[in-house]
């Protein structure tokens, strides 16, 4: 089985880390990961912006860049329903403006083989106990893409329950937006502030250690406004959790 890492913008120009945590928990698992180099942005920014043109160089990117591998893993609901849900769109659009189905074949070639990383541990391996070992109290948020667009479901509460140590708490609330919503946040700067205020205050209200989440777009965006807050409460990848061992403890 060949594995590739799809590490996605965010993650490589702001959190390494969990891109990192990504690695070692499969690697723990026995899957060799590969880190094919040529790969870049999915184009989600382009594309909710609504340049449509300008992200098909980018799914012909992407297919290239990941050619000849069985799955490309990311840790990151948003990018993965990008590939899933809007690439056979944005080929569907192209064949019927008369520009030919490249677009489409690349989006045939990646949709099966593009996994959220949850889905992979879950449905792929058949894992949820990854060996990992985090003594602290946490509540997950689900971020909109994975719950609306890839059904992620009980998938990472299942593998957060199997954490040596982790008490994981219901978060109220849980399934209304943290205000991101990627463009959304900048075009409606108070709306998404405001949202983003109620799901920290409903966070705090666990008395969780830490704010979990499978969307580095959405752990910004609370994790900002924690800082700022001072809050005692940190916001942290569900993939930086799933990599810390008794061996290695995170901080």
């Amino acid at each position: 089985m060949r594995v590739a890492l799809f590490a996605t913008c965010v993650n490589d120009a702001v959190y390494p880390s969990t891109a990192v945590a990504t690695v070692k928990v499969l690697e723990r698992l026995g899957v060799t990961v590969d880190f094919p180099s040529a790969q870049t942005c999915c184009g989600q920014p382009q594309y909710n912006t609504g340049y449509r043109l300008e992200t098909e160089p980018l799914v012909h990117r992407m297919a290239r860049a990941f050619e000849g591998y069985d799955y490309v893993v990311a840790p990151s609901g948003s990018c993965v329903a990008m590939v899933r849900d809007n690439y056979p769109r944005i080929g569907t659009r192209a064949r019927a403006e008369g520009r030919g189905d490249t677009l489409l074949q690349a989006s045939d070639y990646l949709v099966p083989r593009t996994c959220e990383l949850t889905e992979f541990l879950v449905d792929v391996l058949g894992v949820t106990d990854v060996g990992a070992y985090f003594p602290h109290r946490v509540t997950y948020h689900p971020s909109c893409h994975g719950l609306r667009v890839l059904g992620l479901n009980d998938r990472p509460r299942r593998l957060l329950q199997a954490v040596k140590g982790l008490e994981l708490v219901e978060l109220p609330g849980a399934e209304e937006c943290c205000g991101f919503g990627g463009t959304f946040a900048v075009k409606n700067p108070d709306v998404s502030a405001a949202m983003g205020a109620d799901k920290i205050r409903n966070s705090l209200s666990t008395g969780a250690d830490v704010l979990c989440g499978a969307d580095n777009s959405c752990l910004m965006h609370l994790g900002g406004m924690m800082r700022r807050q001072d809050t005692p409460q940190r916001a942290l990848h569900l993939a930086e959790i799933l990599a810390s061992t008794e061996e290695e403890p995170l901080a």
